[in-house]
């Protein structure tokens, strides 16, 4: 279980050098000949030095023996590789000396004297370059190595052989010390160790060993910071030294200067260089100085980030490990520059990069031939580099000199921040550039990547770089991240660099053709290419000057978007919490005592920021348990991380605490039992570890053409693979017009053609060769979706062009445009024929409103189909309009789509019948009276569908909205106001209320129902759920890292006192089991626990400061002492049958309680003076119970559940009513239908706007006007 123990800084420490018998060996042969040159030792391990350094008492050693049971002895492993004749006489006394896993002794010392092990006859400066080393899992550990020469020779008292004095000066030896770490800290390690060398200049060589035992002791009593902007600061004299933290989990440390390749190589050789990596090419690094070697390396794998490097990685290669070089995988590997011209001579296909003169090349020529990155995105890179201030003593010029060390360093350091910051910001918008697109060709629902057609949508000259890059595993690992919808700085930059225009597509779900909009800025940008570098890298203009929803990825224009760099706010500057001063002595009381003043500075530092800043405190939290784990405080560690429930659940460290519960004594498991919070957390880890560990899905396929007969699950799955459409219930009717009049299965060769016919008539879109007058007469957003044959109409000879608008006619001759008719227009529909030459022609007729002449078109084959499109999309339309859901018309397009590519691939004289059922509103709308009432229709503002993404409609289960206000950040988006929508498995979708489109498709909160939500000014929303969990979601961040885990039971109900929203003494929340819990929402603990006795507590509601709760079979107001006040139960004859309340609304001014049951299509009325029968009884037309009520200003808005049956698809029928009752005169004053199922929830946008989200047949929001 020492896997799972607190990380600290130092994992070993090791010194190598050359045994003292060599050493006489070599004088001795020096005595005799006199010349040092070219001599080199081969080097040895003296010592190694590896946690614990301080013996527990017996009785508390028992963690301590776990964590050495973890280790190998370093020992041990000698004896199996006998060691030369001359043995270490530094080791002989270490018996009980082990040696941190994973790391390899025997290559050690080759990698820390790289270039060999020197004698000379004069001392060298000390040296440092840094290592490392990655297991066969891909973990990896760091070293950094100091080699420094100490004299042979200090007197004559070192040989047995008597006291005398020697002729020859001093002979100098090098002696290695590495410091081990699990974390990339290069910076801090390389200054730790710089503080060491002051000491070892002014001890004896006997007195060595204890001098770095002192030092390596010191080091293991450093923690690592955890995830997140606090940093740890230490003193070792005579440095302050900073360990920075890093940005998340999923994130390296990074602790080196970032802006070194900016001095070695120019931005186009940076970009080869990357592109060799992207590639997966054997890329061998050359640099002089083997310090340069590694800090290289690292910064081209950090420009990668996201994609992680997978391959073979050894940035340091010793002169006896050449042969590495010759591995037929894909490797980054480092040596020296002397071996250039013998790897560039005896290699082939090796990618050469010299970092000492910055030039990039392969072992077959001198220059590099391979595909690079693509130009737009290169050159945007390229831009971007040149705003780089990469040079401190420029950036420093204006201020005065430093006359302290430590405040030149914190300068320094500052400086280094913000430009790595700058730095990890370019390479990270480089990388967005190259691979914006892909997330438009993946299926999340079967992990499928579609890189066919990903591949079309490159230029041409780019073709050959995606097609290498494509087939990478750090590509495979990236699409894995993609498709599990990581939201991590990629994703959040891909999202915020979106173009106004990108948004709106991103929300609706139909096949690509080009907009006017993006044929204009086509032929803009094939006329102005020299203009185009100017161009990159700014954001395209705002192309939402139209808000239509247009039905198209943009695959034309260039795709490189991105944010302002002169618009950012400048990051916040990290804290800094500084540890105190290493103890004197290192006893184990003395370090005891140094964790003890460790753990009170934590508490002093907790108290502080209390109710300021939860993610400092989280991070507080976490450091001081991680003290009291290596303290064997086992019961305190638990309870501060705990607390990370609270503040940030994202550094929960599970696995540390797993063991902590499990290492738990039995007295002490009895004090937990005792504290409340212990007890909920022991229960938690138990319960989620006695869950069969499932893994997750991460598979990734490759979209491929069936090769066998398919039947309709497995019709769908390929269909949705393919990205052609998600909707289940379109796919049905498309298989069963595939296989029209045939077994229920369709052929391998049949789906073949219809996907090629789909996908070539996609592609011909693209070329749709419109003349400029056209452009200018449609909209920006309209994409021309069909195109005829040549024929005859009424208006002239020309082609028939669609429109998801209208219908057009593109004349021949004279190209010109004429309107034939907005499909909101269409009157009528029919075939007819007409007399050419003793023939009949069937075509064409579309009357329109306003006109009185009919349009008629000589289609001739074609009449049947486009009869079929017209209609459907008229259809379409009608609905669209009178549902107020553009939605309608997007499906009724794809309808038509689909028709076309079924026409296209049966080519029978069925193919029509096949192609009529896919004719969904078309059919609807004969079978179905399509009228909306009047009432609904002026009242209906809108409708919106939160399950765009998904494959089936989710019911929506709760509806928040949150008013819009200027935050920190000052974004337009974030003062805009939002809807939040809870939908089945624990998902919440986030609209923009201003323009009603998605802000964020998804953040997953558990994976079980949510009940209820609640926003609060402290710019959170708490969100109830079965799970017994009230989660916390940041509106800054969008992020779900803070849980309240009091409940024990489903929470059911949350609420606030909206007379003093600042009051964090008044909120509330409920369970099931009739346990409410009182909040301070500042420090989130609770202040107050009531329980009521009931069969379940389904609500709470509070006015006036008094509580209400709804429990099913009554509802009962609350005294101050959480005492039952008034009981109000429900009516006897609603009693006989089973039924309970769902729902209540308090009047407080009026005197009255409106009650509604879920099974009964009434409204009971109270006196609150007068409980023990209602007043009155209003009777709800047209419904079979109530499910939720809202006040809105002097109405109550009633969401209902219809009488007719529920199932089968969505048909246009409205089932469920939301009606408005007139709170003076008792009356239904509207009956609003737009729901085909339950209406589950409701919710009002400051009494503008009531919104109604329903069950999962219908499962979409209506936003209703309030009068």
């Amino acid at each position: 279980m020492a896997d799972h123990l607190p990380p600290v800084l130092l994992e070993a420490c090791v010194v190598l050098g050359a045994s003292s018998d060599k050493l006489s060996e070599v004088y001795q042969a020096i005595n005799n000949n006199g010349s040092t040159e070219h001599l080199l030792l081969e080097p040895e391990v003296l010592h190694v030095l590896a946690p614990p350094f301080v013996s527990r008492p017996p009785a508390e050693s028992e963690a301590a023996r776990s964590h050495g049971k973890r280790r190998r002895s370093f020992l041990r492993k000698k004896r199996e590789h006998p060691p030369p004749a001359a043995a270490t006489s530094i080791q002989d006394g270490s018996e009980d000396v082990s040696v941190p896993k994973d790391i390899d002794l025997m290559a050690l010392p080759q990698l820390c004297f790289p270039g060999g092990l020197q004698v000379t006859n004069e001392e060298k400066d000390e040296q440092f370059h840094f290592l490392v080393f990655t297991d066969v899992f891909g973990n990896k550990t760091h070293g950094v190595v100091m080699q420094c020469y100490r004299p042979i020779l200090e007197g004559t008292s070192v040989f047995k052989n008597g006291a005398g004095s020697f002729k020859f000066s001093k002979l100098f030896s090098a002696y290695g010390f590495c410091v081990i770490s699990k974390y990339p800290y290069f910076t801090a390690l390389k200054d730790c160790l710089s503080c060491l060398l002051i000491q070892l200049r002014t001890c004896r060589l006997s007195d060595m060993e204890e001098r770095v035992k002192e030092f390596a002791a010191k080091l293991a009593l450093v923690p690592i910071p955890p995830p997140g902007q606090l940093h740890l600061m230490f003193t070792l004299c005579p440095l302050t030294i900073v360990l920075p933290s890093r940005e998340d989990e999923d994130h390296p440390v990074i602790d080196l200067d970032l802006h070194l390749p900016f001095f070695c190589f120019r931005p186009q050789q940076l970009l080869q260089g990357l592109s060799c990596l992207l590639q997966e090419q054997r890329v061998v690094l050359f640099s002089a100085d083997w310090a340069r070697l590694t800090l290289v390396a690292e910064s081209f794998l950090l420009f990668l980030q996201p994609l992680s490097w997978q391959q073979p990685y050894v940035p340091v290669l010793a002169r006896g490990m050449l042969d590495f070089l010759m591995a037929p995988t894909a490797f980054l590997m480092g040596c020296h520059l002397s071996h250039f011209e013998e790897v560039a001579t005896e290699t082939d296909d090796l990618v050469l990069i010299n970092i000492d003169n910055g030039s990039v090349s392969t072992s077959c020529s001198e220059t590099l031939d391979l595909p690079e990155i693509p130009p737009a995105a290169a050159d945007c890179f390229t831009q971007r580099c040149q705003t780089l201030q990469i040079h401190f003593d420029l950036y420093h010029c204006h201020h005065g000199s430093c006359t302290d060390i430590s405040e030149q360093r914190a300068q320094r350091r500052a400086w280094q921040h913000n430009l790595n910051l700058d730095i990890q910001r370019i390479t990270l918008e480089l990388i967005v550039n190259i691979f914006r697109d892909v997330s438009s060709h993946l299926n999340y629902e079967h992990r499928v990547f579609n890189s066919e057609e990903f591949l079309k949508t490159r230029e041409p000259s780019e073709q050959l770089f995606y097609k290498q890059v494509l087939e990478t595993h750090i590509f495979h690992f990236f699409l894995k991240d993609r498709l599990n919808r990581k939201m991590d700085n990629f994703a959040r930059m891909e999202l915020s660099t979106r173009s106004e225009m990108q948004r709106m597509k991103a929300m609706v779900e139909v096949p690509r053709r080009p907009t006017m909009q993006e044929i204009q800025a086509r032929r803009k940008s094939s006329t102005t290419e020299s203009k185009m570098s100017k161009r990159l890298g700014m954001s395209l203009p705002n192309l939402g000057d139209n808000q239509t929803i247009s039905h198209q990825r943009n695959s034309m224009l260039p795709r490189i978007v991105t944010s302002d760099p002169t618009a950012r706010t400048p990051p916040k500057p990290p804290q800094v919490f500084k540890l105190p001063d290493f103890p004197a002595s290192l006893s184990f009381y003395s370090v005891q005592n140094y964790y003890s003043e460790l753990i009170q500075l934590l508490g002093k530092a907790i108290f502080s920021v209390q109710k300021e800043n939860s993610m400092l405190l989280a991070r507080f939290y976490y450091l001081r348990g991680f003290i009291n784990t290596l303290c064997c405080r086992r019961l305190d560690a638990l309870g501060d991380f705990q607390n990370l429930y609270k503040t940030d659940t994202a550094i929960f460290p599970t696995q540390l605490v797993t063991w902590l519960v499990d290492s738990l004594h039995r007295d002490e498991r009895q004090q937990a039992d005792k504290r409340p919070e212990l007890k909920r957390l022991i229960l938690k880890v138990k319960t989620e570890n006695d869950k069969l560990s499932v893994q997750p899905d991460d598979h990734v396929k490759k979209f491929e053409l069936p090769r066998k007969h398919l039947h309709q699950e497995e019709f769908v799955r390929c269909v949705q693979e393919c990205g052609i459409v998600k909707d289940v219930a379109t796919i049905h009717r498309l298989f069963d017009a595939l296989t029209n009049g045939q077994p229920k299965q369709v052929e391998p060769e049949l789906f073949r053609v219809f996907y090629t016919f789909w996908k070539e008539t996609e592609a011909e879109a693209q070329d749709f060769n419109l003349p400029s007058e056209v452009i200018d007469h449609l909209d920006n957003s309209e994409c021309v979706y069909k195109l005829s044959s040549c024929v005859k109409t009424s208006l002239g000879v020309g082609k028939i062009a669609m429109t998801q608008k209208r219908l057009i006619l593109l004349t021949v001759g004279r190209q010109g445009f004429l309107e034939i008719t907005k499909f909101r227009d269409i009157q009528e529909v029919k075939i007819a024929s007409a007399s050419f030459l003793l023939v009949r022609i069937p075509s064409l007729h579309i009357k329109t409103s306003g006109r009185v002449e009919v349009f008629e078109a000589n289609l001739k084959t074609e009449t049947e189909l486009w009869n079929l499109v017209v209609k459907e999309m008229w259809a379409g339309r009608k609905m669209a309009d009178q549902h107020k859901d553009p939605q309608y018309m997007t499906e009724a397009l794809t309808n038509v789509l689909l028709m076309d590519a079924v026409m296209g691939c049966l080519q029978t004289q069925r193919s029509i019948l096949a192609a009529s059922k896919l004719a969904y509103f078309d059919k609807i709308k004969h079978e179905v009276p399509m009228m909306v009432p009047k009432t609904t229709s002026e009242t209906l503002k809108h409708k919106i569908n939160p399950s765009l993404d998904l494959a089936e409609p989710q019911t929506v289960h709760v509806l928040l909205y949150t008013p819009g206000q200027l935050t920190s950040n000052g974004s337009k988006s974030e003062m805009n106001p939002k809807l939040w929508v809870a939908l089945s498995g624990g998902k919440v979708v986030v609209f923009d209320a201003a323009s009603w489109s998605m802000r964020q498709d998804c953040i997953q909160v558990g994976a079980s129902q949510l009940n209820c939500m609640l926003g609060l000014v402290q710019e959170q929303v708490w969100i109830g759920s079965q799970d017994s969990v009230i989660y916390i979601i940041d509106t800054h961040s969008m992020s779900c890292n803070k849980q309240l885990t009091e409940h024990r039971h489903e929470v059911t109900g949350l609420t606030v006192d909206l007379r003093d929203q600042h009051n964090s003494q008044q909120t509330y929340s409920c369970s099931c089991d009739g346990t409410i819990l009182q909040w301070d929402t500042a420090s989130l603990k609770v202040k107050r626990q009531l329980h009521l006795s009931c069969d379940r507590l389904s609500s709470i509601q509070i006015y006036d400061g008094t509580l209400w709760c709804c429990c099913g079979d009554c509802i009962v107001e609350l005294k101050k002492s959480g005492t039952p006040q008034r009981r109000i139960a429900l009516p006897d004859d609603v009693r006989s049958v089973p039924s309970s309340f769902s729902s209540f609304i308090i009047i407080p001014e009026r005197g009255q309680l409106w009650t509604g049951c879920a099974d009964s299509g009434e409204l009971c009325l109270w006196h609150t003076n007068n409980h023990r029968r209602p007043s009155k009884r209003i009777s709800l037309p047209g419904s079979s119970g109530v499910t939720c009520m809202i006040r809105v200003k002097d109405q109550i808005w009633v969401g209902c559940r219809g009488r007719s049956g529920i199932g089968g698809q969505c048909d246009g029928q409205l089932r469920s009513q939301v009606l408005v009752m007139d709170a003076e005169s008792h009356t239904v004053a509207k009956e609003l239908q737009a729901h085909s199922d339950s209406i589950q929830t409701l919710c009002s946008a400051e009494d503008r706007y009531v919104l109604s989200g329903s069950a999962r047949r219908d499962g979409k929001i209506a936003i209703w006007k309030v009068e």
